[in-house]
C-alpha cells in the first residue's frame, strides 16, 4: 500500500462504489461529501494535518469520536445531522475493511461507534380544517398562485416526499380515470398512487396551462422556477413557510410556523387512519 491510500480510497468511494455498486441517490452522494469535506476541515484545522497528508495511520476511534464532538460543540450540529455523518463514516470504513483488509481492526472500531440517541419529535399534522385553509391561501388569479396550489395539494394528496414531487415529470401522471401519480423514491423504487378527482383536475389545468400536457415536453420538470430549472426542496420548503405565514397574519387560523412539507405527508397518513380506524 501506498504511504497515502486514503486518498486512493475515498475517491474509489465516490466515483465507483457508492453510484456503481450501491446506486445510491445524488442527494445522498452529497451528504456523504459534506462530510469528509467537514472531516478534512476537522483534521487540518485541530490535527494541524491538510488534506493532502492525511493517510489512515491519522484515524482512530478516538479521532472520530473528537470529530463527532466537534462536529456538535464547534459547528453546531443537533444529534440527527451527528448521526448521518457517522452513517456515512461507516458506510466509507465498510468499503475500506473489504478494500484495504490490513486496516480491518481499525475500521471494526470505527463501524463500532453508536449512534447517539435523541428524543423523537412529536409527529406533526395539519387536520382537515387546517388543510383546507392551507389550501385557500394561493391567489388563484395569478400564474404563480396557480402553480403554487398545484404544489401544495399534489403534497398533501399524493403523500409524496419533496424530492420526489420534484422530480416528478409529466410522464408520471395518469390522467384517464382513476388519476395516479408515479413517484420514485428512495432507493430508487417507483410507486403508483392514487388522485383524489379534485387533485388531478387541479394539475391538469395547470399542465395545459404551462403547455406540459404536450408529448414533447414528458421529460421536461413538472414544476420548475422562473428559470425554467426543477423546482428544489429549498424552493418548495419556501412556498409552504409563505403561505403558513400568510393565514396566520390573517388571523384565519393558526398553523404551526415551523410546518414542513413532510408534515403534510404525514397528514394524509393521519387522515387516512381517522378515515379507517376512528370512523372519521
Amino acid at each position: 500500500m501506498r504511504k497515502y491510500d486514503f486518498a486512493q480510497c475515498l475517491t474509489n468511494f465516490f466515483a465507483v462504489q457508492l453510484p456503481g455498486h450501491l446506486n445510491v441517490s445524488k442527494n445522498t452522494i452529497y451528504s456523504y461529501r459534506d462530510t469528509f469535506s467537514k472531516l478534512l476541515k476537522f483534521f487540518k484545522e485541530n490535527r494541524r494535518i491538510p488534506p493532502e497528508k492525511l493517510n489512515f495511520s491519522h484515524f482512530s476511534r478516538a479521532a472520530i469520536e473528537d470529530f463527532l464532538l466537534w462536529l456538535e460543540n464547534d459547528c453546531g450540529c443537533g444529534i440527527s445531522t451527528r448521526n448521518q455523518r457517522l452513517a456515512a463514516l461507516r458506510s466509507f470504513f465498510r468499503y475500506v475493511q473489504v478494500e484495504c483488509p490490513e486496516h480491518l481492526l481499525l475500521c471494526q472500531g470505527i463501524i463500532a461507534i453508536r449512534s447517539k440517541r435523541r428524543e423523537k419529535p412529536v409527529i406533526q399534522y395539519l387536520n382537515k380544517e387546517e388543510i383546507r385553509l392551507l389550501l385557500a391561501q394561493p391567489d388563484t388569479t395569478t400564474r404563480d398562485g396557480r402553480r403554487d396550489l398545484a404544489i401544495l395539494a399534489l403534497l398533501y394528496d399524493s403523500a409524496a416526499r419533496v424530492q420526489e414531487l420534484c422530480d416528478l415529470t409529466p410522464a408520471c401522471l395518469r390522467a384517464i380515470s382513476p388519476p395516479t401519480l408515479k413517484l420514485t423514491g428512495k432507493p430508487r423504487k417507483s410507486r403508483f398512487v392514487p388522485l383524489s378527482e379534485r387533485s388531478a383536475a387541479i394539475l391538469l389545468g395547470y399542465m395545459a396551462e404551462r403547455g406540459l400536457d404536450h408529448p414533447n415536453r414528458n421529460n421536461d420538470p413538472l414544476f420548475a422556477n422562473r428559470q425554467g430549472l426543477k423546482l428544489t426542496r429549498g424552493g418548495v420548503s419556501y412556498i409552504l413557510k409563505k403561505y403558513v405565514e400568510q393565514a396566520n397574519s390573517e388571523d384565519q387560523g393558526n398553523l404551526p410556523p415551523s410546518l414542513t412539507p413532510h408534515c403534510l405527508r404525514h397528514s394524509k397518513a393521519m387522515r387516512y387512519c381517522f378515515r379507517n380506524y376512528c370512523k372519521d
